[in-house]
């Protein structure tokens, strides 16, 4: 029975996530139950690629990346995958009409990421950002409104700042390793050999007016999908409040998170103040 496959392959995207973010898998449990399982296929599809790219040393890393590509598209036409992987990821597609424009922008940024010692312009690091985060939101975002095209079209800009915002806080989270291990510099016109405190104060202001941008959208989203998106939304805003905190040579030197114990404390605020509809 296909069926017992299609579980199957959804338990993999569930354990996949579970295997590499605590900070999504929490904000996934707090979604209404019909809503997690589209969303773990989602992260596990990107997880796949961003490991091709950031981790698969040694291997031939574009030939993979461009078979995982086909062996996606194929599986989105036939609505089944041997990968179990890209078999719950066409599920979802197939199901909520995942567009194929966000599907293509995110493997764009994906190959991006195969230059060694790439720097970005304004233009590339825009386009990076939409491909591997803001498409990512939209993803989502076409789960969360269950077939409002109204509602999405109106909350669209929120959920791609909130994308945003999550990616550019990622680099300076990572910056230590994708500069020093990856030869990446993703920010533009940003010297990390001489990594000053107002690069880094312009940085975080761009990553400020993402947050609040995408607060105004979370506060519209559809009940089920609020709380989870919310509390996704304060774990990563209390790792830029404590990256803020430090110089530059300190982020530079350790990757910067948030202990377990803190984020279960966060999380329990958090369902406080959308229970009781406090999100401000």
């Amino acid at each position: 029975m296909k069926s017992l496959f299609d579980n199957v392959s959804q338990r993999c995207s569930r354990l996949t996530t579970q295997a590499y973010s605590t900070s999504f898998s929490f904000g996934i449990r707090s979604l209404a139950p019909r809503l997690r399982q589209p969303i773990y296929s989602i992260y596990g599809f990107v997880r796949c690629a961003d490991e091709i790219v950031d981790s698969f040393h040694g291997y031939n890393q574009e030939q993979l990346l461009n078979e995982f590509e086909l062996d996606c598209q194929q599986a989105i036409i036939q609505g089944i995958s041997l990968n179990p992987i890209l078999n719950s990821f066409q599920e979802v597609v197939n199901t909520y009409d995942i567009r194929q424009e966000y599907i293509d922008a995110f493997m764009h940024s994906m190959r991006m990421d195969l230059n060694p010692d790439a720097t970005y312009d304004q233009s590339e690091y825009e386009a990076y950002i939409l491909g591997s985060a803001e498409v990512v939101g939209l993803m989502c975002l076409q789960v969360f409104v269950e077939g409002d095209d109204k509602l999405f079209d109106e909350l669209r800009p929120f959920a791609q700042s909130l994308g945003a915002a999550f990616q550019k806080v990622n680099f300076l989270r990572d910056v230590d390793h994708d500069y020093e291990s990856l030869g990446r510099t993703y920010f533009p016109g940003v010297d990390l050999s001489d990594f000053t405190r107002e690069d880094k104060r312009q940085i975080e202001a761009d990553i400020d007016a993402d947050f609040k941008s995408a607060l105004q959208g979370i506060k519209k989203l559809p009940s089920g999908a609020r709380g989870g998106v919310y509390l996704a939304y304060v774990y990563y805003y209390s790792l830029f409040r404590k990256i803020k905190s430090l110089p530059p040579s300190a982020i530079l030197k350790q990757r910067i998170r948030i202990p377990n114990s803190d984020k279960l404390a966060l999380m329990l605020q958090s369902m406080f103040k959308n229970q009781f509809n406090l999100i401000s």
